[in-house]
């Protein structure tokens, strides 16, 4: 198996919960540790592990929203056919399909995207 550079690992209240979610997203299971109540999931390029709180990532007090401050930015080959499963899925969406502006330097990029949150309140950004 490849692992991405970059793999954000979510501490979750439910575990059972966000994997059933998180499937219902399109991502795939890698590999699990029941036992430790963690998840390894993937959609596309996509890599993300779940693990429920145990006190192993304690840095303080987590409220809901979880991860307040920070979206995580996933790419997919078709933003607007992932848009559309997930709206006919009844899936509450943060924000709707729209086309985005971004100026890198002196080249401006336009990207489109949505958002959603995730049971715990993670804010997940597909794009293009």
């Amino acid at each position: 198996m490849d692992f991405n550079a970059l793999i954000p690992e979510l501490s979750v209240t439910d575990i059972n919960k966000s994997k059933a979610f998180y499937l219902s997203l399109g991502f795939e299971i890698k590999y699990e540790r029941p036992e430790n109540k963690f998840i390894f999931l993937q959609l596309e390029e996509n890599q993300i592990m779940l693990e429920q709180i145990n006190g192993n990532w304690f840095v303080g007090q987590m409220h809901y929203p979880f991860g307040n401050g920070i979206n995580l930015s996933m790419r997919v080959s078709d933003v607007a056919a992932k848009y559309n499963e997930l709206k006919a899925k009844g899936i509450k969406l943060f924000r709707e399909l729209e086309v985005h502006k971004y100026r890198c330097d002196d080249v401006e990029y336009s990207d489109i995207e949505f958002l959603l949150q995730d049971p715990d309140g993670y804010l997940l950004r597909f794009n293009n």
